[in-house]
């Protein structure tokens, strides 16, 4: 009897496999060991193959023989596994540390957005409502006449309920979701790479097999400065990029293993749709794409491809109709380049330069002019000062010191690119087509590069860069000890400065830097006002700031019943709210108040009027004066 059995070898020794021999095992293989995926990376010392020899022993030998083969063949298999586990869980562990540590802390205090998202998620605890009265709103929650995506406050009332409202219980959702996304990253590279699609007849010592490639991608998601500061912040578009990658792996796993992954792949493309305006462009294209590029194997599945597709509407029905109304889009018409008229007075300049000549109503179209102005905006975001220097303009999204990628990512971002496109490994078309969609939208807004609004394209850059970290140690295992030991010590030098140095730029110097540009200034008053107010008959408070109103629900814990009947709310022509008064408070501009005794008035540190008595003055953190309560 001839039975299949393993043995050891090392590799390029004798009895190494040629090609004949190759072919014959894997025929071998299949039809022996029926239940194992003979997927075997080769080994440091030594690889597994296949091969057949004449049974001299009694049939029970040649059975526990055949059996012990399979065994290890599984420990070998079940070792790596384990391996990969803990280190996997070590950069979760990472993760949840750079994202959680002192979350109520730094960024030093809350924009007005936050300042909203917990106060509805509070409100909608307590009452069903959001903070204008809305039942269990499922479109859009109106907010400061923006209509924001609702899924953040619903994710957001259970940290309320369990830790209260607080900057803590306000950002947990984005810093929770943040860890889930590096995880993610994991999986989504595996069905990319390794056991997705793309496997089908790849050389098992292939780059395609490189098992550290996952893990490679999900670290460098979890020391990125680009996802830890959109972590440590309530910013739905940080869920929304949670669902977007969810719904793209589970489309994957659906349509290679598991049909029924296609329903949890839709209702992620829905809810990410649900959770940031951005998002609302980036999730169709990408879902379209996909569509595309397996539609055989979706037309084999079509019973869950069918299904999915319904429960995918079904979630949306809620939200399609206000999406099609003049409020879905206020915010677009607030940032986009095409709602100014600049564009439209250099077109007619020109074309009255040349005496409105036919050819110059061609070249100097207007519609040409937009195109241009859309592409340099679009090619913004490639701008390597805000990718690797300097990092977004906007202090919210970097430390304005360091870019949203690491200086050092970037030899391995342009070689990963340039092996996945020679390479053409596994699904190897979707993280470029992911990148270059998900700016589409963001390329459409005045203020570019924005990193918030292209966090979408998360985690496409740190695939491209695993993939040339993984390629380039590939490259290196050929070469000297000597050389290998100093590249890797200078990669590692490099990682750790380029880490710490980002860190210590956000921890020591940017709440001091910046502490203005997170409202600073309305905690502190706003509980001088707590303590004090029993002795005034009105609270005058300036706006000057930002949307104080939603600072005194926040911090004084308002009962939204009682906000609901007080509030005086004016609503402008554009549909933004503008919340003037509720209860003793009064919210102001400029200088226009009224002067008298028996009220506390709070207002920029260099608009005190004349003679008034300063109670109290408030600092940022850098020691500049930003509000000074005063009476008359």
């Amino acid at each position: 009897m001839r039975r299949p059995t393993l043995e050891t070898v090392p590799p390029g020794g004798k009895g190494c496999p040629n090609k004949g021999l190759e072919a014959k095992n894997k025929l071998i293989a299949s039809s022996a060991l029926n239940s194992i995926k003979f997927k075997l990376a080769r080994r440091k010392k030594a690889e597994i193959r296949v091969i057949t020899k004449n049974s001299k022993n009694s049939k029970y030998l040649d059975d526990l023989i055949f059996f012990q083969d399979i065994f290890l063949v599984y420990y070998i298999r079940m070792k790596g596994f384990f391996n990969r586990k803990f280190v996997l869980l070590a950069i979760i562990l990472i993760a949840s540390f750079l994202r959680f540590y002192k979350l109520g802390v730094n960024p030093p205090s809350l924009t007005w957005d936050e300042a909203a998202w917990g106060y509805n998620a509070y409100s909608l605890g307590q009452t069903g409502r959001d903070e204008f009265g809305r039942h269990w709103p499922l479109n859009y929650l109106e907010s400061f006449g923006d209509f924001k995506p609702p899924v953040y406050a619903y994710l957001t009332v259970l940290p309320v309920k369990v830790f209260g409202l607080n900057e803590f219980a306000t950002r947990f959702a984005s810093a929770f979701f943040g860890v889930l996304t590096v995880l993610l990253t994991y999986y989504l590279v595996n069905e990319l790479f390794i056991d997705g699609l793309g496997m089908k007849n790849k050389p098992v010592n292939s780059l395609t097999y490189n098992r550290a490639i996952p893990l490679i991608a999900s670290f460098l998601l979890a020391v990125s400065p680009w996802h830890i500061m959109l972590s440590r912040a309530a910013f739905e578009a940080n869920v929304a990029t949670f669902f977007l990658m969810a719904g793209v792996t589970c489309f994957l796993i659906g349509v290679g293993k598991k049909g029924w992954f296609l329903l949890f792949s839709a209702a992620g493309f829905a809810l990410s749709i649900n959770t940031f305006n951005t998002v609302r462009i980036v999730a169709p294209i990408l879902a379209a794409g996909l569509a595309i590029g397996y539609r055989r194997k979706l037309l084999a599945k079509w019973k869950w491809s069918l299904s999915a597709f319904l429960l995918g509407v079904a979630l949306l029905l809620p939200s399609l109709p206000f999406l099609l109304t003049p409020q879905a889009r206020l915010r677009f018409k607030e940032v986009n380049i095409f709602s100014g008229s600049s564009v439209v007075r250099l077109a007619n300049q020109e074309m009255s330069n040349d005496h409105w000549a036919w050819w110059s109503r061609i070249i100097h179209n207007r519609r040409w002019l937009y195109a241009q102005e859309y592409l340099r905006h679009y090619f913004d975001h490639f701008n390597p000062a805000f990718l690797f220097i300097s990092g977004d303009g906007n202090p919210k999204f970097s430390t304005q010191d360091a870019g949203e990628l690491y200086l050092w990512e970037l030899p391995f971002l342009i070689f990963g690119t340039l092996l996945l496109f020679r390479a053409k490994m596994g699904c190897w078309w979707l993280a470029p087509f992911w990148l270059l969609a998900g700016i589409i939208p963001a390329a459409t807004a005045r203020e570019t590069p924005h990193a918030l609004r292209i966090e979408a394209t998360l985690p496409t850059w740190q695939i491209l860069t695993a993939l040339g970290l993984a390629g380039f140690w590939q490259w290196l295992r050929g070469r000297k000890a000597i050389v290998r030991n100093f590249l890797h010590f200078t990669f590692y030098i490099l990682l750790f400065a380029c880490f710490i140095y980002f860190q210590h730029g956000y921890w020591r110097h940017y709440p001091d830097e910046y502490s203005g540009e997170w409202q600073y200034g309305y905690k502190q008053s706003i509980d001088f006002v707590r303590k004090t107010q029993n002795k005034y008959d009105e609270i005058w408070f300036t706006d000057k700031l930002g949307r104080p109103y939603i600072y005194f629900l926040f911090y004084l814990r308002e009962n939204p019943r009682d906000f609901w009947r007080e509030a005086k709310i004016k609503r402008d022509v554009y549909g933004f709210v503008k919340v003037e008064s509720f209860g003793k408070y009064h919210f102001f501009r400029g200088t226009d108040y009224p002067l008298k005794t028996g009220v506390l008035y709070i207002d920029k540190a260099g608009d005190v009027p004349n003679g008034a008595r300063v109670l109290k003055t408030f600092y940022l953190l850098n020691g500049r004066e930003v509000l000074k309560a005063f009476e008359i």
